[in-house]
C-alpha cells in the first residue's frame, strides 16, 4: 500500500518552523551559558597578576625627623654674652650673627672683634669684656686690640659697686648682688680665694674672675 500524503496546510507548516527555531535558540543561549560559566573557572583558577611596584624619580626623605640642612656650621660662643655654648648658623654667617643668638652683655667690648668676619665651621668666638686683652676672636684669626690690662683695671671685690661687680667675667646681676650681699654679712673678703664661699660662684667661675679682681 502506498502512504498518502496529506498537506497540513500553511498554518501547521509556520507552526513547525517556528517550533524549530525555539529550539535553536534555547540551544544557542545552552552554549553562551556554558561558555560564560567556563570562562569564570578558568579565571578563577589563573595565577593572580602582581603589578610591579611604583618607582619615583624624588630622593629618599627619612621619616624619623627633619634632616639638617647641609651647609650648616657650628661654633662655641664665650666670654662677656648671657648664653654662652654651641650654636648652629647657616653657611656664610657673620661674627654678628653668633653674637645676636648669645646675646652680649653690656660691658662686652664689641669694637674689638670684626663683626662682619665670616664665621668659621668648628671656632670659638671670645667676647671680651671692656679692658680684657683679646689673643683672638676666633681659632686662625687673630685681633689687632692692643692689652689694657693692668692692676689698676682690677676690681676690688670689698669696695665694688653693683655695677662695677657685673664687668668681672663670667660675674652677671645676680652675682653681683649675691657678692654684695656676702661682703655684707662678712663685713669684707680677705683673699680672692674666699668668693667660691658667694653663691653662684663655682672653681671653673672663680678661676675666670682671678685675672680681674682684688681684695
Amino acid at each position: 500500500m502506498g502512504e498518502i500524503i496529506v498537506d497540513r496546510g500553511p498554518r501547521q507548516r509556520l507552526e513547525d518552523l517556528v517550533g524549530r527555531r525555539r529550539e535553536v535558540r534555547v540551544i544557542a543561549l545552552l552554549v553562551v551559558v556554558v561558555g560564560v560559566v567556563a570562562l569564570a573557572l578558568w579565571m578563577r583558577g589563573a595565577p593572580a597578576t602582581i603589578a610591579p611596584p611604583a618607582t619615583s624619580d624624588a630622593p629618599f626623605a627619612p621619616t624619623g625627623g627633619t634632616p639638617t640642612p647641609p651647609g650648616g656650621i657650628v661654633v662655641h660662643v664665650g666670654g662677656a654674652v648671657k648664653q654662652a655654648g654651641i650654636f648652629k648658623l647657616e653657611q656664610g654667617a657673620r661674627v654678628a650673627d653668633a653674637l645676636e643668638l648669645a646675646v652680649t652683655r653690656p660691658n662686652a667690648d664689641l669694637d674689638a672683634l670684626n663683626l662682619a668676619e665670616l664665621v668659621v665651621d668648628g671656632t670659638k668666638i671670645d667676647v671680651p669684656h671692656r679692658g680684657e686683652s683679646v689673643d683672638s676672636v676666633q681659632e686662625g684669626s687673630p685681633s689687632t686690640s692692643t692689652s689694657t690690662e693692668t692692676t689698676d683695671a682690677m676690681v676690688n671685690v670689698n669696695t665694688a659697686d653693683e655695677a662695677l661687680l657685673d664687668t668681672i667675667p663670667e660675674v652677671g646681676p645676680a652675682t653681683a648682688q649675691a657678692i654684695i650681699e656676702y661682703r655684707t654679712q662678712i663685713g669684707s673678703f680677705t683673699s680672692v680665694e674666699q668668693l667660691i664661699e658667694v653663691t653662684g660662684i663655682g672653681p671653673a667661675t672663680l678661676e675666670a674672675m682671678r685675672p680681674f679682681v682684688t681684695v
